[in-house]
This record gives C-alpha cells, structure tokens and sequence, in this order.
C-alpha cells in the first residue's frame, strides 16, 4: 500500500533526524571528559562497579513496573484511546491504534508530550523554590515524569508496555534518551536490533543490562544542577528565588523535550515498520 504524502513527509523527517544521529562528531572536551570519567570509575573494585549498575537497573525496572500497573497510567490510557476513538470509534484495544493515520497519531502523541513537558517544567520550578526535601525529590520525580511520557508515547502508536519485551524495549528507549548525544547513536542501532531480532514481541532475548558508566554524565548533571540550586536558592527577586526556580524549571524542560523528541522518534519508526515502510 503506497503512502500518503503526510507519511512520507513524516519518513523523511525520521531519515534526516536518524542522520544527524549518526553524523554527530564529539568535540575534544567531550572526547576527554569520557576519558576522565571512565578513567575514575575504573579506580573503584570491579564489584563495586558491578553492584552499583546492577542496583541501578533494578530501581529503573522497579519504578517502570509501578508506573505502568498504577491507576494513573490506567486513566492515561483510557484517555488515549478515547482520544483514538474521536477519529475511530471501532477502536477497542491499544494495538488497533495502529490502524490510525499517521497525522492522528502525531496529535494525540503531542498532546502527551505537551502536557509532560509542562509538568516536568513545573516540577523543576518547585525543586528550585522549596526546601532540602524537594530538592531530593527531584531525581525520583523528574524520572517518573520521564518514564511515564515515553509508555503513553508507545501506547499511542499501538504498542502496550505490559510485555517484558516491551517494557525492556521502553526502558531502553528512556536510556538511550538520557545519554549523551555523541553515544546515542549506538543505542539507537541496538534498540533496532532489538526489533529486527525479535521473533514473537513477547519475551526479550537481548542484552538486558541498562546503566553503564556511558550513561552516568545525566546523573551528574542532575547533581550539578542541584548544587546551581543551593547556590542560588537564597537570591530573592521580588520576594522569590527566581533564578534557582529558573535553573531547575529549565534543566527539567530540556531533559524532557529531549527523552520526548527521542521517544516520538523511535515509535514512528516503529510504526513505519509494522506498515512495512522501513
């Protein structure tokens, strides 16, 4: 079946974005602040390294499977497929969502993906304005913000997160979202892998491990920002620390328009292939 004009147009901006992807060169600052990282990393015992990963990983799974089995999620859902319904009332399960236009699917995903990014910006705000105890809560929430958008987003394209391979496939998705831009190409070519391996898109057969010292620059970043926060935080404008709420709001909003941007990508492609397109 040929595509429509808008499927293609959609096509070619995957291609485009997938080239960048791949064009992305690392300047000699982020070629030697890996170096650097994994250099102090290797200091620590081979099982230390081990653990810490492995603790890690646990908590993403852990905090995936609540957000996936918690009511909230259950609501989300039912408003997408309500959302899908606008366009066909036939729709009765997330798969059938497949069924769906492209230009449909774009609209309830940005929908999604607008209303998380407010949340994560808001979110970000309050870690700049309150106390030790927001603060804390930052890494946690800005995580749960993160996951939560990237299941919605395969849910509207049809693929449910209930799976262990999908669930494995959303959560490397989230951790290739994370990473830095000069290494998420490789991560991109894995998750593609992941599909093109896969023969029944229930169990997931391929590398299940998650963090790595790759991925510890977001983490580090996050304790940069809140250590930015502290530093400003008693710097009132008019009654309000304008300026920590500023860092923490804008810091929050670009990780999420980053995990959103690349979630949005990955699940198109996923369409594209279930069409037989790519």
């Amino acid at each position: 079946m040929p595509l429509t004009q808008r499927e293609q147009k959609v096509l070619d901006e995957l291609s485009a974005w997938e080239n960048n992807l791949y064009d992305y060169e690392p300047n000699d600052f982020e070629l030697a602040y890996d170096r650097y990282l994994e250099r102090s990393f290797s200091l620590l015992p081979e099982e230390v390294q081990d653990r810490f990963f492995t603790l890690f990983d646990s908590w993403l799974f852990h905090l995936h499977s609540l957000i996936q089995g918690s009511q909230l999620q259950m609501d989300a859902k039912e408003r997408i497929l309500s959302a899908g319904r606008v366009f066909q009332p036939e729709l009765e399960t997330i798969e059938d969502l497949r069924e769906l236009p492209i230009e449909q699917l774009e609209f309830i995903a940005k929908q999604q993906i607008a209303r998380h990014r407010l949340y994560s910006f808001v979110q970000g705000g309050m870690s700049g304005s309150g106390g030790n105890l927001v603060l804390g809560a930052d890494m946690p929430a800005i995580a749960v913000i993160n996951l939560r958008i990237v299941q919605l987003v395969a849910m509207t394209y049809g693929f449910e997160v209930n799976t262990p391979f999908e669930m494995m496939v959303a959560l490397k998705v989230f951790h290739t979202a994370t990473m830095p831009s000069r290494m998420q190409s490789a991560g991109w070519e894995e998750l593609k892998n992941d599909i093109e391996q896969a023969e029944d898109f229930y169990f997931y057969e391929g590398n299940d491990d998650l963090t790595d010292v790759t991925w510890l620059e977001q983490p580090i970043k996050q304790i940069f920002k809140g250590m930015a926060i502290l530093m400003f935080r008693k710097k009132h404008v008019q009654g309000m620390p304008l300026i920590s709420m500023g860092i923490g709001a804008g810091a929050n909003y670009q990780l999420t328009r980053r995990v959103t941007d690349f979630a949005h990508k990955f699940y198109q492609m996923r369409y594209f292939k279930e069409k037989g397109a790519l």
